[in-house]
């Protein structure tokens, strides 16, 4: 289907990128675009003169929805209608975006999200009505249809409904979580906007896209996380266990941010950045081939929701380096310095500096606590030597007459289990 595409500043410029890449991934094949720069006109948005021409730029390319990039209100949105030809679909940039996230929600989890987001994006515009049409004391109050006062309360219903069944996943997803770092797995969490290239990353950097015989610990595993130019190809989390030689760790690709979101859509969606905001460590992917101001622009609003709830440290990657030359990879890093201190450089594309970051993953990721137990022999015993095999780095075992000694290095959690294991097997021996 065919769109036009329109938007409005105050003042300056329109850049209309980024809602044309938005109509694109909705399906949408761009027809036509209008700009103005002019005070927002309360009836229709742009002004009766080019709501006009925006119509004739309908009927003449046959479009079959208009795409504004702002925020319309109940009565811009009728008010614009009125001037399409029939049947012509107006929207405003975030029933696009619920459009999208419509299409690529797969998971429970992701379809009450976007049920969620659509709710609370209706809810204002179901109070409208009831309360133009009240005071009119006429049904259908300016065109906008018949009211129901129970329509508001129907939404309100659903949207607790929902908001208890997301807390309930969020739950399980949190018990998942706590039982991988029991189990002795690093969890590193890629955040970042739309396009700058995680997904290709996080294929570059798995190890093992199926976790084998692991594959009961990971419910959430997808199929290969896709690797496409085009935004919200990522809606839910992927997981994958990661290629890093001294440590087990999973990393894990989230929904990609996007300028300009509103409150409530945010909020929306925020139980999809748990994984970020739990995570051990956090990526933060830029492409470094943006122009500065807009990688600036991107960073300040990615450090505002990360460093919201995150306690986790924060590494910056800047991705995409093949797109760039040594000079302005280093003329960027240096003017992005105050807000990415010490990032580094990658190519998930063309795979470079891979082992730098795996390299530098390791050194940010907590401390391993180095540890040496002495069990003593049972029948028992060496099930739990095996246990921390697969859960620790061992660096010696020495077996005597009546104890194994085990040498180990693990996380913290780890090494507790550990002396809790030891402490059971030296009860069962004394007993």
């Amino acid at each position: 289907m065919r769109a036009i595409i329109a938007k409005r500043v105050d003042d300056g410029t329109p850049d209309t990128e980024e809602i044309e890449d938005l109509a694109r991934a909705a399906g949408y094949e761009v027809a036509g675009v209008f700009t103005q720069s002019r005070t927002e006109d309360p009836a229709t948005q742009v002004g009766e003169g080019k709501a006009a021409e925006i119509g004739r730029a309908v009927a003449e390319t046959g479009a079959g929805v208009v795409v504004f990039d702002n925020e319309l209100g109940p009565y811009q949105t009728f008010n614009l209608g009125q001037q399409m030809p029939e049947d012509t679909r107006v929207i405003d940039r975030f029933r696009l975006i619920l459009e999208i996230f419509g299409q690529r929600a797969r998971t429970r989890k992701a379809q009450l999200q976007v049920e969620l987001a659509e709710l609370r994006y209706e809810l204002p515009r179901a109070e409208a009505k009831t309360s133009l049409a009240k005071r009119d004391e006429r049904p259908g109050f300016m065109g906008l249809g018949e009211y129901d006062e129970s329509r508001e309360q129907d939404i309100k219903d659903q949207i607790s409904r929902i908001e208890e069944e997301l807390d309930a996943i969020a739950r399980t997803e949190a018990d998942r979580r706590d039982r991988r770092r029991e189990s002795g797995f690093d969890l590193v969490a890629m955040a970042g906007y739309t396009n700058a290239g995680k997904s290709t990353l996080m294929q570059s950097l798995a190890a093992d896209l199926e976790l084998g015989e692991n594959e009961e610990l990971h419910p959430d595993l997808d199929t290969t996380a896709e690797a496409q130019d085009r935004l919200f190809t990522t809606l839910g989390t992927t997981t994958r266990k990661m290629d890093v030689e001294r440590r087990d760790v999973l990393l894990t690709d989230t929904v990609g941010f996007i300028s300009d979101l509103p409150h409530w859509l945010v909020e929306s969606f925020k139980s999809t950045l748990d994984a970020v905001y739990y995570a051990d460590l956090v990526l933060l992917v830029v492409d470094v081939s943006e122009p500065i101001d807009e990688i600036r622009e991107k960073l300040v609003t990615s450090h505002d929701t990360l460093y919201e709830r995150n306690e986790a440290p924060i590494v910056t990657v800047l991705n995409k380096i093949d797109a760039v030359s040594e000079r302005e990879l280093r003329e960027k890093t240096e003017a992005l310095s105050a807000l990415a201190p010490n990032p580094i450089a990658v190519s998930g594309k063309e795979q470079l500096n891979l082992a730098g970051l795996r390299a530098r993953i390791d050194d940010e990721l907590p401390d391993w606590e180095r540890e040496k137990l002495v069990l003593p022999m049972t029948d028992d015993t060496m099930s739990v030597v095996s246990w921390i095999h697969d859960h620790a780095r061992v660096d010696d075992v020495t077996y005597g007459d009546s104890e194994v000694v085990v040498d180990f290095e693990a996380r913290p959690a780890i090494v507790e289990q550990s002396r809790a294991k030891a402490g059971e097997l030296a009860s069962a021996a004394s007993a």
